[in-house]
């Protein structure tokens, strides 16, 4: 896990480009994922708590790894609801 700080930092501007370079260039998604199917609906729907996740899943979820995909949840879900609210004006 060499350089998964650099896969934050482009995760916090471009979770899905982070995610999909991930995808090609590491084992990490693979590991974290026994399917294909849910890091395919983690990258459309939920991107940065996919990235959280595919991060901080090797060595099993701590409490705060736990806060950590919560507050992923909360950024991606927020990020679909400020897009409702604009729209609406």
């Amino acid at each position: 896990m060499g350089c998964a700080c650099l896969f934050a930092l482009l995760a916090s501007g471009a979770p899905r480009l982070a995610l999909i370079l991930m995808w090609i260039f590491t084992g990490w998604v693979g590991r974290a994922f026994d399917s294909f199917i849910l890091p395919l609906l983690g990258l459309i729907f939920l991107p940065l708590t996919t990235v959280i996740y595919v991060l901080v899943s090797p060595g099993g979820l701590s409490v705060f790894e736990w806060i950590l995909l919560g507050v992923g949840v909360l950024i991606d879900l927020g990020a679909y609801g400020s897009g409702a609210f604009g729209r609406r004006r």
